[in-house]
C-alpha cells in the first residue's frame, strides 16, 4: 500500500494557508494536520520541538507568518521581523530536527529592491536596497530562504533535506483580512467600496496617484502553485534553480494600476459614485511585477482573471459581515462566482446564505 504523507500545514487559519488545505483536500489528501495559534505557538521553540516529535510529521507548508499592509508594517517593525524570524527558524529547524524531508517556505515579493528591474526575476535578491516600510518584514522573509538553502547545504546529502521556497506577488481572495487599518490594497478597497455604497458616498478618495502599477494573484492559484512546487521531483526542481538561488516566483503574469483595479474593484461591489485620488499621498515604487517564467516552464499557470477573483473575494466579505453583523448581503454576482468556484474546485462558494438583500450595515472609516 502506498504511504500517504502527513502534511503540516502552519497557518492554516490565514488566507494561503487555508487555500492550501482546500487545495490538498480537493486532491484527495486527507493526511493533514493542523494547529491554531492556541494549540501550537509557533514562536515556542519547546513548543514546536515538542509537536515535531509527537506528530512523525512528513511534509511542511510553511505558511504561517504575521502578515499586513503598509500602515500595519509602519506601526509594528519590531513585531513583523521578530515573530517571522522566529516562527521560520522554529518550524525549519525544528522540521529537520524531527526528520522531516520535505518543507516548502511561503515568502514574498518583498524581498526583492524597492527599485529592481522590471519584470524581477530571482536574480535580483539581495541586488539593491530594500522598501523601507516594509524592509523588517522581507528580512525575515529573506531569511527563511536562506535557512532553506542552508539546511539543504548542509543536511541535503546526509539527511535527504528538500526544503523549497515560493515567493508570491500580490495576494487577494477568501480568507483575507478586511480590517480598516492593517489591510493590503485590494481588501481595503473591497471594503471602502462596500461600505460607500451603504452610505451612498458620493465620492471614494483613494490614497496616491493611482498610476503604480501591481501584480495581483488569486490566493487559490497561489495554493496550486505551492502544492506543484513541492511535488516536483528533486531533479526537476534543481535544474531550474540554483543551490544560493533555490526560491521560485509565483505571479500572475501581468500588472495593472491602482487606478483601474479601483475601478474594477468598484464594479464589482456596486459602487456608483465618483473615484478620485489624493496624490500628496506616497505611491510607493512604480511598478512591481515578478517574473514566474521559472514557474510556468515547470508546467504551472494561474487559472483565475482578476475579476472572477474579485467576485469571489467579495463573496467572502459578504459572507463575513452577514455572519458578523447577522444580515445577509447579495453580491450580485451568483452565475460568475459559482462558474469560478467550479472551475477552481473551490468548495461551498453558494450556498452560504450571502445572496439576498442588505437590510442594515454599520459604516466605519480606512
Amino acid at each position: 500500500m502506498r504511504h500517504e504523507p502527513k502534511i503540516f500545514v502552519a497557518g492554516h487559519r490565514g488566507m494561503v494557508g487555508s487555500a492550501v488545505v482546500r487545495c490538498l483536500n480537493a486532491q484527495g489528501r486527507k493526511n493533514i494536520v493542523t494547529c491554531t495559534k492556541a494549540e501550537l505557538d509557533l514562536t515556542q521553540q519547546q513548543a514546536v520541538r515538542d509537536f515535531f516529535a509527537r506528530e512523525k510529521i512528513d511534509q511542511v507548508y510553511l505558511a504561517a507568518g504575521k502578515v499586513g499592509g503598509i500602515h500595519a508594517n509602519n506601526t509594528y517593525p519590531a513585531e513583523f521581523i521578530y515573530q517571522n524570524l522566529m516562527m521560520e527558524a522554529n518550524v525549519i529547524h525544528e522540521a529537520w530536527q524531527a526528520g522531516v524531508k520535505k518543507l516548502l517556505f511561503m515568502g514574498s515579493s518583498c524581498i526583492y529592491p524597492r527599485m529592481a528591474a522590471q519584470p524581477m526575476t530571482e536574480n535580483a535578491l539581495m541586488s539593491g536596497p530594500l522598501e523601507p516600510t516594509n524592509e523588517p518584514y522581507a528580512i525575515a522573509k529573506i531569511a527563511g530562504i536562506k535557512l532553506c538553502e542552508s539546511y539543504n547545504r548542509q543536511y541535503g546529502t546526509s539527511h535527504g533535506t528538500d526544503y523549497r521556497s515560493v515567493m508570491p506577488t500580490n495576494l487577494y481572495g477568501p480568507g483575507d483580512n478586511y480590517d480598516a487599518q492593517n489591510s493590503h490594497v485590494v481588501p481595503a478597497l473591497i471594503r471602502r467600496f462596500h461600505e460607500a455604497k451603504i452610505c451612498r458616498a458620493p465620492t471614494v478618495v483613494i490614497w496616491g496617484s493611482g498610476t503604480p502599477l501591481r501584480e495581483f494573484l488569486f490566493v487559490g492559484d497561489m495554493a496550486a502553485a505551492s502544492v506543484h512546487v513541492m511535488d516536483l521531483d528533486v531533479p526537476t526542481y534543481a535544474a531550474h534553480t540554483k543551490p544560493a538561488q533555490s526560491h521560485i516566483n509565483v505571479g500572475f503574469g501581468s500588472d495593472i494600476s491602482i487606478a483601474a483595479l479601483a475601478f474594477k474593484v468598484a464594479n464589482v461591489v456596486g459602487y456608483t459614485g465618483a473615484i478620485t485620488f489624493d496624490k500628496s499621498k506616497n505611491d510607493g515604487p512604480p511598478r512591481k511585477l515578478l517574473d514566474s517564467s521559472h514557474l510556468k516552464n515547470l508546467g504551472w499557470q494561474p487559472r483565475v482573471a482578476l475579476k472572477p477573483g474579485l467576485v469571489l473575494a467579495y463573496a467572502d466579505f459578504c459572507k463575513k459581515k452577514s455572519v458578523l453583523n447577522n444580515i445577509e448581503i447579495n453580491t450580485g454576482h451568483d452565475k460568475l462566482e459559482s462558474d469560478t468556484a467550479k472551475l477552481i474546485g473551490w468548495p461551498g462558494v453558494n450556498g452560504h446564505n450571502h445572496h439576498m438583500t442588505v437590510q442594515q450595515m454599520g459604516t466605519s472609516a480606512l
